[in-house]
C-alpha cells in the first residue's frame, strides 16, 4: 500500500506527535508498505526514517494546548503538500491533527484520497470553540478517525463532531532497551521534556535540591534532558548546584542511553497530557517511573508508576525516594504491561482503518 502521513508540525522539533509519526513510518516500511511523510520546514538528515520526506513552508512557532507548535502558517504550503501528495499517489493519506493550522487543510478539502485522521490534542480552548465551524466543515473530508486517548476523542467530538475511536500512542519496543542497563550507584534522576511551565521540570529540581539540603550525605542528581523557554529561568532555580545538570537537546538515541543509565525517570506535567507516552517508554527502558497524578499519565501507567500530587515538589520528592525502592520483578511487570502499546501492534490496527477508509471513500 502507498501510505502518505501528514505531520502538521516540524520534524526537527521534538514532540509527541512528530515522534508517532516518524514510528509509524519507520513500522509501515518495515512491514512493507510505500510511505511518504509531509511536514513543514526543512529536511534533515538527522530525521530518522527510512521513508520519503517531503518538508514545505517557514515554520511559525504558535501557543498551542498550553506549548509551542511548529507550524507551517502560509497557504503556499498546504498547496504545496497537496501537490507532493499528488505526485505520489497514495492509497490512504493518515493526517495527523488535520485542524492543525494549515499544512493539512487543502488536502483535507480536496479529499482526493482515502482519509484517516488521528487527533492527539486534549481540551477544548477558545481557539477550538471559535473555529469551529472551520472544523466541523474540515471534517468531511475524513473517512475514518482515530484518537490517542479518552481525552483526545472527547476533544475531537466537542470541537468538530468527530466520534473516532480510542486506540493509542505506539512506540518501538526494541529500541528502548538497545543499550545496556547501567543502574548508577549514586541516585540519577532523569526528567525529558520541553522546558515549559506545564512540564514541571521545576517541580523536579525543587523536590531534588531540598532532598540533597535535607540528607546532605545521600545526594542526588538529576538530568535534565530537553530545552525551551523556561531553561535560563530553570538554571537560575538550580543557582550552579551541580546536582542538576542540563543536557539540552540531544539526540533521541542519546536520549535512550541516558534514560537507561538512570535510577528512575520523573514525569512531572501539571496537565494537558492526553496520554502518558513518555511513562511508557520509561518503563520499556525497563526503568522505574515516577508521575504526577493527572488523567493522561494515570491512564498510562496503570498501576505501574509512583505517583505524585502534581505541581507539589514535597510529594515528588516523597514519590522519588520511593521509586529507588521498585523491585526488578515490579520493573518487570511495568515492561510487560508497556508491550501493549508497541508501535507494531498499533500499526496493524490503521492498517484495518486505510482498509476500511478506502471502502468509505469508493462509496462516495
Amino acid at each position: 500500500m502507498r501510505v502518505a502521513l501528514l505531520s502538521p508540525y516540524a520534524l526537527s522539533a521534538y514532540g509527541g506527535v512528530q515522534e508517532q509519526v516518524l514510528a509509524m513510518s519507520r513500522t509501515l516500511v518495515a512491514r512493507g508498505h510505500e510511505v511518504l511523510v509531509v511536514a513543514p520546514g526543512t529536511h534533515s538528515e538527522a530525521i530518522d526514517t527510512p521513508a520519503t520526506v517531503r518538508t514545505f513552508g517557514r515554520v511559525t512557532s504558535m501557543p498551542a494546548n498550553g506549548s509551542r507548535a511548529p507550524l507551517a502558517l502560509a497557504a503556499s504550503a498546504g498547496r504545496a503538500a497537496r501537490e507532493a501528495l499528488r505526485s505520489f499517489r497514495p492509497d490512504v493519506v493518515h493526517f495527523h491533527e488535520p485542524f492543525a493550522p494549515r499544512l493539512a487543510w487543502s488536502s483535507v478539502r480536496s479529499h482526493e484520497w482515502p482519509a484517516v485522521a488521528t487527533f492527539h490534542r486534549s481540551g477544548v480552548g477558545v481557539d477550538s470553540r471559535l473555529a469551529a465551524p472551520l472544523l466541523r466543515h474540515l471534517a468531511h473530508g475524513l473517512d475514518r478517525a482515530a484518537s490517542v486517548s479518552p481525552a483526545a476523542h472527547d476533544t475531537a467530538l466537542r470541537s468538530a463532531g468527530i466520534d473516532s475511536i480510542v486506540l493509542f500512542n505506539g512506540f518501538e519496543m526494541p529500541r528502548f532497551t538497545a543499550f545496556a542497563r547501567m543502574v548508577p550507584r549514586q541516585p540519577t534522576f532523569v526528567v525529558v521534556g520541553r522546558l515549559e511551565e506545564r512540564k514541571g521540570a521545576s517541580v523536579v529540581i525543587d523536590a531534588v535540591l531540598a532532598h540533597n539540603a535535607r540528607i546532605a550525605n545521600e545526594p542526588w542528581q538529576l538530568l535534565v534532558v530537553g530545552d525551551g523557554p523556561l531553561r535560563h529561568r530553570l538554571e537560575d532555580q538550580v543557582g550552579g548546584d551541580d546536582a542538576v545538570t542540563f543536557l539540552g537537546a540531544i539526540s533521541e538515541s542519546e536520549k535512550r542511553r541516558v534514560v537507561r543509565e538512570s535510577s528512575a525517570v520523573v514525569c512531572p506535567a501539571t496537565g494537558g497530557e492526553s496520554f502518558g507516552l513518555v511513562l511508557l517508554e520509561a518503563m520499556a527502558s525497563e526503568v522505574p517511573v515516577v508521575a504526577s497524578d493527572i488523567d493522561g499519565y494515570r491512564q498510562a501507567a496503570g498501576g505501574h508508576a509512583t505517583l505524585f500530587a502534581p505541581g507539589d515538589a514535597t510529594s515528588c520528592e516523597a514519590a522519588m525516594e520511593r521509586a529507588l525502592a521498585t523491585t526488578n520483578e515490579q520493573v518487570r511487570a511495568a515492561h510487560q504491561h508497556a508491550s501493549a502499546w508497541s508501535m507494531d501492534t498499533l500499526v496493524q490496527r490503521y492498517e484495518t482503518m486505510y482498509q476500511e477508509a478506502q471502502l468509505v471513500f469508493a462509496s462516495r
